[in-house]
């Protein structure tokens, strides 16, 4: 009986948000929300959004004949790296039109989850945590290390750059920025800002990004 309820409650968010929000059953809204999970796991106290269901998840959503398109809906802190940024390689190859919005925050590796998508929205009062890739705990300090996470670093910013309108030399003054974050390096930047560097679409909530959506998918069948 215990083992049932705790395989309840590691359920992840976006298996809880499995929900078709048109009333045809044409789109999907798939939840990236709180930390997204990776090899660890977390604990029962903590919203975390877990890769090995998510991925699944998708190639479902692109083999599916029913779902013509999806809504990515991001409220994360950001977590993993690598499950991140294969979740965003996911969503990016995805022949169906997907649509992201930013709801609170998509903080960084949900920024490039939130460029992932064909097209990203955010609203204005949400903001994005722009940072280098950085770990806690104990780390083996040889070159081979720093050489690592420097190119973890590059497939990052080459993957935001690739999927925005964003600089490839502003988004590195961004993470680079030495005089906003507290405890760290980097930069967070609001709704509007985020959409005059490049980094976002457009500013606009749930009925902006399901109209964008919906006009994608006529599109296509067009």
């Amino acid at each position: 009986m215990e083992n049932s309820k705790n395989e309840d409650n590691s359920l992840s968010v976006a298996q809880k948000c499995e929900v078709v929000v048109s009333s045809d059953g044409h789109i999907h809204a798939l939840c990236v929300i709180g930390q997204i999970e990776g090899h660890f796991v977390l604990s029962d106290n903590q919203k975390a959004t877990k890769y090995e269901h998510v991925i699944p998840l998708l190639v479902s959503l692109e083999e599916s004949d029913e779902v013509e398109g999806v809504l990515i809906i991001l409220h994360t802190m950001g977590g993993d790296v690598e499950a991140g940024l294969a979740m965003a390689e996911m969503i990016a190859s995805m022949s169906k039109p997907t649509v992201s919005l930013v709801l609170g925050g998509g903080h960084s590796i949900g920024v490039p989850l939130a460029v992932a998508a064909k097209r990203s929205f955010i609203v204005p009062s949400a903001t994005m945590t722009i940072h280098p890739v950085r770990i806690s705990g104990t780390v083996l300090g040889a070159p081979q290390t720093f050489r690592y996470f420097t190119d973890m670093q590059q497939r990052i910013v080459r993957f935001i750059v690739d999927h925005s309108r964003i600089d490839e030399a502003k988004l590195t003054e961004l993470l680079l920025r030495p005089d906003e974050l507290a405890t760290d390096v980097g930069s967070i930047v609001e709704g509007s800002e985020a959409v005059n560097i490049g980094l976002i679409d457009e500013v606009g909530g749930l009925d902006a990004a399901l109209k964008a959506l919906r006009d994608m998918i006529r599109t296509k069948k067009q």
